[in-house]
């Protein structure tokens, strides 16, 4: 394992001790236990890296959406607005 220095606001560290005392839990299996959890929000993408395309953001999230999927959406506005 690898060791790590980290800088916590006072109220939130005050909180993972109560939740590793709660849970009979060492304050390191608590850092552990989150960060896992919240690596599961972001997880790894294996698409080469070929060449770069411009994200887009998608308004309902705070994730990129791939521009290929709002193909459909496009032409639709097209086909509308074409004489």
């Amino acid at each position: 394992m690898t060791r790590l220095a980290v800088q916590l606001p006072a109220p939130l560290y005050q909180r993972l001790k109560e939740i590793a005392h709660q849970q009979d839990w060492s304050l390191s299996e608590v850092m552990r236990k989150a960060a896992e959890h919240f690596t599961t929000r972001f997880p790894q993408e294996l698409r080469p890296q070929t060449a770069w395309r411009f994200p887009t953001l998608d308004g309902n999230e705070d994730f990129l959406t791939d521009p290929a999927q709002c193909h459909p959406e496009i032409e639709a506005i097209l086909e509308r607005n074409t004489p």
